[in-house]
């Protein structure tokens, strides 16, 4: 029987996520290791009003807390990830025994709430001491953190089955090294380089899927997650359907092809020519080991058109065309319909998750208790609808996670931007569940769009 339009399938995964470095806080306790954004952040003028990561939301201490709430609200499945300083305070060498005890007590807290967890083994905190030393532009990086992710998976075997490699490549690596230098490390190498970070950080892909195979245990399963380009056909016509696919091809070249055809394709080596990365005997065969899904951020998007003597037109997005306070982030819901459908397309992954998708507004004040945030909750409705969509049409997405529980340390835009369907007031620590809260948690309990 065919499900009706707001229903979601029986066994469809519902969760949310965060990050680590944005929630933890406890920066330098316990013999944690400085990383790149502790080190960033502490560069005058590179993050909103100074912020660190130093509190954040203390959920290193408070985690019991904010368990608590996710099982109130019927949360399930949470995206988490290990911070790679606070397991190897240096990288590589010696393990800190006091990160890993935390971190079995933390899923021993989720296990105790009902909680499974997701986890990310790499979202962005790389360990200065390797940033020292060259950072993602070293092939060294690759063999530290082959170390780190078979000491985790080996450690959490028996509490982790489900595991994502790295968080959004091309975030750490094109933000960080080139493109401004926007984020940590606030380098600006030129492209032969930029190019280099993105097949070391392929390895590290191919590292920790090997890791997961070999030490993962019964039932241990692992996926990349992925902030594929995304765009929109301006009518759904076969014409500006194909421009979007062709568009769509072009912008995601460079992470999915080595994962899923096992090289670099020929149309992204002659676009980058003597740019494109140093490639090593062995490397292909690393990064392609078969995945068992793939993780998608999705947020924003182009319009993409049909256009004489062109392959496809993206349109200038005009002045008043509604965003979210992340200027980066045009409210265009049909773009997930679209990512999901031309990955599925393009490169049959088994299964599709939504690792991350969510809007980030910077004035959400809590009045008499309540945080009334109706464009979020608007956004996620607008956004469920097109992911129905795509799973009605044949796409193998098997779950949801909205970003974020609880607001965090926002990157470069501190603690200003808030994504979090959990109001958090940082000089109290107080959490709030927003509107959007209590509406997500009826679309789980009833497993469908309300």
């Amino acid at each position: 029987m065919s499900l009706d339009p707001s229903s979601f399938p029986p066994d469809f995964v519902w969760g949310v996520a965060t990050a680590a470095p944005q929630i933890e806080g406890a920066a330098f306790a316990d013999g944690k290791g400085e990383s790149n954004w502790d080190r960033f952040s502490r560069i005058a003028g590179k993050v909103l009003n100074g912020d660190t990561l130093d509190v954040a939301c203390d959920h290193y201490h408070r985690f019991a807390e904010d368990f608590a709430l996710m099982r109130s609200l019927g949360i399930r499945n949470y995206r988490l990830s290990v911070a790679w300083p606070r397991i190897f305070p240096r990288g590589d060498g010696a393990v800190n025994p006091a990160g890993v005890a935390f971190y079995h007590r933390l899923f021993a807290s989720m296990a105790a709430n009902g909680i499974t967890p997701w986890v990310t083994l790499f979202h962005w905190d790389l360990p200065q001491a390797l940033e020292d030393r060259g950072g993602w532009t070293s092939r060294r990086t690759t063999e530290s953190f082959a170390l780190y992710a078979e000491t985790v998976v080996k450690e959490f075997a028996d509490e982790v089955k489900n595991w994502i490699t790295l968080n959004e490549i091309r975030c750490f690596t094109v933000l960080g090294y080139g493109a401004g230098g926007l984020k940590a490390p606030g380098r600006v190498d030129p492209p032969a380089v930029v190019n280099q970070t993105f097949h070391h950080a392929l390895l590290c892909h191919g590292h920790a899927v090997r890791a997961v195979r070999q030490y993962g245990g019964p039932g241990a399963r692992v996926g990349l997650t992925d902030n594929a380009d995304g765009c929109v056909p301006v009518t759904e016509t076969p014409e500006d359907i194909a421009a979007a696919k062709a568009w769509f091809t072009e912008k995601n070249l460079h992470v999915l092809d080595p994962i899923y055809r096992g090289g670099y394709s020929p149309a992204y080596l002659a676009r980058e020519g003597a740019d494109a990365a140093k490639v090593e005997a062995g490397d292909f065969a690393l990064i392609s080991a078969p995945t068992d899904y793939l993780g998608l951020n999705v947020y924003t998007g182009f319009f993409v058109r049909a256009a004489a003597g062109m392959i496809y037109q993206e349109l200038p997005m005009p002045t008043h065309y509604p965003r979210a306070d992340s200027r980066w982030l045009n409210l265009m819901p049909q773009v997930i319909y679209w990512i999901v459908r031309f990955v599925h397309e393009n490169y049959g992954p088994k299964e599709i998750y939504i690792t991350e998708n969510g809007c980030g507004y910077d004035d959400e004040p809590v009045v008499h208790g309540e945080v009334l945030d109706l464009h979020r909750r608007d956004f996620l409705r607008g956004y469920l609808r097109e992911l129905r969509r795509a799973i009605h049409d044949g796409a193998p997405v098997k779950g949801y996670f909205l970003w974020s529980f609880m607001d965090n340390f926002e990157w470069e835009d501190g603690y200003t931007r808030r994504f979090g369907i959990v109001h958090v007031d940082f000089a109290t620590q107080r959490r709030t569940p927003k509107l959007s809260a209590r509406y997500y948690a009826e679309v789980i309990r009833t497993n469908r769009i309300l």
